[in-house]
């Protein structure tokens, strides 16, 4: 179903929401105000009451996640928070998401990745946390709320917190689904008849002979698809035992998560074993300890999940559907019998050999003959992540806290490369081999902290000082690879073979380490929960500047009103409450590599010297920098909060977020001799938004609702790069260069080509197209090609006629999820979209003239008046038609998917109670059911890092149906 989501932001305002149900059978709006729990948050180390936030932090509880399927922890954020952008970057079992928070704050050093805080502890990923495990979450999403991190908060924060053991009897739960999934969507690919016409017209447009002469005859020939694609298991299971005493407490998880791929499932897995145990134990009443440690073991098997160089997608898009899947009618019928005579040419479990395509080559090939190449192969990783703290209460009001966190992570892979003959362009004739890698990284640091907190009248003060030591990436690694071992496949591979010295080849290294030291204070203050004030300073210093930028200061301040405490403000059933807010703060990146400033001798420029030895030669790796200092993100944010009708919740913030500063490479000529270009302050990016949160809560006797929805809106701007220089490329595509670009003026990564002004449609409009000169301007067209836009009025069409296309990055972001209960029932449905980007559809490759098409080419060109959007097929291509960035490869990337659908059921408590069981609940789950959307590849949700929207055969997500039960005891 396709449907146009863009229209209206009122539209979209009004239709998604999130709700949450709760089993009270008191109507909510009838508690009185001091009965009520007050709402605490994390605001980084500590917490505040939500009413009296001045920032811009967006919660999410466990209650709203535990029972969805996601197979990352970050991905269950989707949605679920305004301003918070998550796109999946890959269908792959295991795959991670994309997490951008307020758009994107740089463009050179490192990624745009938020800070993950997991129980105080800094970690460069979550996708080692069990997400059964999580408590809440806590996006800091401005400068005023994320200034407590300092230099690694400028792209946000997200604060998660485990669960606890709580005092009281012991506690077991279950949780677990089984389900399956499969592929959503096909493309609609040419069959063989179709395929071999469109290759004969592509001849004969070129002034040859058709290839084929009867294409009728052909059939529907092989759908490449139905080979890849498979139906996948999935399935997870968590325990959980949790209890304690007066003095102790503890909290003990086990998972196991396991995903198996659609497409091509035998090299397309991923596996997931985690444990965790959380205590906390009060020694005296002034001194309790505590700890938190969790290990993580991950294996997987991926396939290349969005390349157009190979792999099992991009094969199966491009290989033409003339070529079976096997031969079994005799070798000598094929257009190149001499291609099955290699010794090492694949052949399935009968003997048959695979299918060799005499049209399509280079790394495309046949997706099963190349699985049984990849057999074997595997990532693996173990992460243990884990902390122990002592806090300390001598005397009033006064807390002193130290905490030592640390994470230790080993990972590697390996895999057999047999002989193999694909095609005449993709073989291993030569040897095999047998690789090995692995390596380890261990990251720590100590915070200590002491907190005043005390209320005396009407004032309200919690003071913070702080004080951390960190130190990063103490790594290392080695790899080792056999040659010609005397085996043939992966079962039977192994180091132990005795083998010559000149067939092993090993390798090492160790990584730099990288040493910050921070001091932190905050201040907390409220006049009588009407007037409340946060100032925070954080004072950083880098080990990755000279010395006189090692420091940096991060400031900020935020102020808010409750408004509706006032004495004036009178009672009412339309604006309950109304607090305004707002907060300025300076936040810092320094995410480069150690010493970048300086110019260091460095191994690997070898040499001769009069003879034929080759001498060890350092040379210079850069020019150095001695002024190269903290990249900085400034950011304003206004906001109101309003409870409104007692049942509606109703939040507006406004932000600008400024970078500047930013740290890049700078281009230089290559005849300097540089084996790295330096680091510079070249660039400075503005973002711009409006997030607006929109959520209704009620319950009766028997029956609950709640809504809750979000909506984001960016504007991103590049306002500098290096010196004087406009433009610089930034993402390419095969031989056509590149697609995108960052531009002083233009969003990021925004799509830059050809404007296209129709087709020619006789050869008189060709003639007619001249410059001043009365030369033509394309030369080289003939009837049925595009006709280029000449932007600059030069009377040539080159890259100044270029123009911006559109942007890859999403202008608005939303979701939607309802929630329901009647009595034992309850029913959940999120849905989550995005609009105002564009998508490039990179499907198929350039470089390979006889590469299959979608079906989308049988509208083309074929005489004056067919077509005005679609140019005649070519194989030579002279004007560039499907060579050349335009227009015509860029498609709306809006969509609104209908993500998830749960229907469950509690047993009544005299049932559950019979097995010794609190709570039995079964649900059923739809997982990616329906997507409308215009977009015509597999899947319009695309990303990769910070590179958006370009689908070069992008592995789609699956539509999957799940059955689970959580059982608690």
């Amino acid at each position: 179903m396709n449907v146009q989501i863009s229209r209206s932001l009122g539209i979209i305002a009004a239709l998604y929401f999130t709700a949450n149900f709760s089993a009270q059978t008191t109507p909510t709006d009838t508690v009185q105000k001091e009965q009520k729990i007050e709402e605490v948050v994390m605001i980084g180390y500590g917490t505040q009451k939500k009413s009296n936030v001045t920032g811009a932090i967006s919660s999410i509880k466990a209650s709203d996640i535990e029972d969805i399927p996601a197979g990352r922890p970050e991905q269950v954020l989707q949605g679920r928070a305004a301003g918070v952008s998550v796109i999946s970057n890959s269908g792959q079992p295991g795959s991670p998401a994309t997490v951008r928070v307020r758009g994107i704050t740089s463009f050179g050093a490192g990624s745009n990745d938020p800070l993950w805080v997991v129980d105080g502890i800094v970690v460069d990923n979550i996708a080692w946390l069990n997400q059964a495990d999580i408590e809440g979450m806590e996006i800091l999403k401005d400068g005023a709320s994320a200034a407590i991190y300092g230099v690694s908060a400028a792209k946000g924060v997200i604060l998660i917190t485990t669960k606890k053991g709580a005092k009281g009897r012991l506690n077991f739960s279950y949780n677990g689904f089984f389900g399956v999934g499969s592929a959503a969507k096909k493309l609609d690919l040419l069959d063989a008849s179709q395929y071999a016409t469109i290759m004969n017209e592509a001849n004969v447009n070129d002034g040859r002979d058709p290839l084929f002469s009867n294409p009728s005859a052909y059939g529907k020939g092989t759908d490449w698809q139905d080979v890849i694609f498979n139906s996948a298991q999935r399935s997870s299971h968590d325990f959980s035992i949790s209890g304690g005493s007066d003095k102790s407490t503890f909290y003990t998880s086990f998972g196991l998560y396991e995903q198996q791929g659609i497409v091509m499932r035998d090299i397309s897995n991923y596996k997931r074993l985690n444990a965790r145990i959380n205590s906390t134990h009060k020694v005296f009443d002034y001194l309790t300890i505590g700890q938190t440690f969790a290990y993580t073991h991950t294996k997987s098997q991926g396939i290349n999940s969005n390349g157009e160089f190979g792999g099992p997608l991009s094969s199966a898009i491009n290989l033409d559907p003339l070529t079976p899947v096997t031969v079994t009618n005799g070798i000598s019928q094929q257009p190149f019998p001499s291609d099955y005579t290699n010794p090492y040419i694949v052949r399935d479990a009968l003997g048959n050999p695979y299918g060799i395509s005499h049209y399509v080559n280079k790394e495309m090939s046949n997706p099963l003959a190349f699985q049984q190449t990849q057999l074997g192969r595997y990532n693996w990783s173990d992460d243990m992540v884990a902390n122990v703290f002592a806090e300390l209460k001598p005397i009033n009001h006064i807390t002193v806290k130290s905490s030592l966190n640390g994470k230790l992570s080993y990972w590697g892979n390996q895999g057999f490369t047999p002989k193999f003959y694909l095609s005449p362009s993709a073989k291993n004739d030569s040897f095999n081999n047998l690789f090995r890698e692995t390596q380890k990284k261990f990251e720590w640091n100590i915070e200590n902290t002491i907190n005043y907190q005390n209320k005396f009248g009407l004032h309200n003060l919690n003071v913070l000082l702080g004080q951390g030591y960190y130190e990063y990436n103490i790594s290392s690694g080695q790899n080792v690879t056999y040659t010609n071992l005397p085996v043939d496949n992966w079962q039977d591979a192994s180091f132990n073979f005795e083998i010559p010295q000149k067939d092993r080849s090993t390798n090492a290294w160790d990584g730099k380490e990288t040493h910050k030291t921070s001091y932190f204070a905050r201040v907390v203050y409220d006049y009588d929960n009407r007037y409340l004030f946060t100032g925070t300073m954080r004072r950083d210093g880098s080990s990755k500047f000279a010395r006189a930028y090692h420091w940096g200061n991060f400031p900020a301040m935020s102020l808010g009103w409750n408004i509706s405490n006032e004495s004036f403000w009178p009672e009412n059933n339309v604006v309950n409450s109304f607090k305004l807010r707002g907060g300025y703060g300076v936040l810092g990146n320094d995410a480069i590599d150690d010493f970048q400033y300086a110019n260091f001798l460095i191994p690997g420029s070898n040499y001769s010297f009069g003879d034929d030895n080759i001498h060890i030669g350092y040379a210079p790796s850069t020019l150095e920098n001695p002024e190269l200092r903290w990249e900085k993100t400034s950011q304003l944010n206004i906001a109101a909060d309003l409870k409104l009708f007692k049942n509606f919740d109703l939040t507006v913030d406004v932000y600008k977020k400024k970078s500047t500063d930013i740290l890049r490479r700078i281009n230089l000529p290559g005849y300097l001799g540089l084996i790295n270009n330096p680091w510079r302050n070249i660039g400075d990016m503005n973002n711009n938004g409006i997030e607006v949160s929109l959520g209704y809560k009620k319950n009766w006797d028997d029956f609950g609702i709640s809504a809750n929805g979000n909506l984001g809106f960016l504007k991103n701007e590049i306002t500098r790069l290096e010196d004087d220089k406009i433009f610089e490329n930034f993402a390419s595509f095969q031989s056509m260069g590149a697609v995108s670009r960052l531009q002083v003026g233009s969003s990021y990564g925004s799509f830059y080509g050809f404007q296209n002004a129709g087709i020619f449609q006789t050869q008189a409009e060709i003639d007619a197209y001249k410059n001043a000169n009365g030369g033509l301007i394309q030369p080289n067209a003939k009837p049925g090609d595009f006709k280029r836009t000449d932007v600059n009025g030069d009377g040539r069409i080159n890259e100044d006629d270029y123009v911006n296309l559109g942007n890859s990055v999403p202008k608005y972001t939303f979701g939607f999820t309802l929630n329901m209960n009647y009595k034992n029932f309850d029913f959940m449905l999120f849905a989550q979209g995005q609009a105002g980007n564009k998508i490039f559809q990179g499907l198929r490759r350039l470089d390979i003239q006889d590469a299959n098409y979608q079906t989308a080419i049988l509208d083309r060109w074929t005489g004056a008046g067919t077509s005005n959007t679609i140019a005649r097929v070519t194989r030579d291509d002279p004007n560039q038609n499907y060579t050349r960035m335009s227009d015509y490869y860029l498609q709306k990337g809006d969509y609104l998917r209908l993500k998830l659908v749960q229907i469950g059921y509690t047993l009544p408590k005299n049932i559950s109670e019979t097995i010794g069981a609190s709570k039995v609940r079964f649900y059923v789950t739809g997982e990616n059911l329906v997507t409308f959307t215009k977009y015509t590849g597999y899947d319009p949700e695309i990303a990769g890092g910070d590179t958006f929207g370009i689908d070069r055969a992008y592995y789609p997500q699956s539509r999957t149906f799940l059955f689970g039960a959580n059982v608690q005891f």
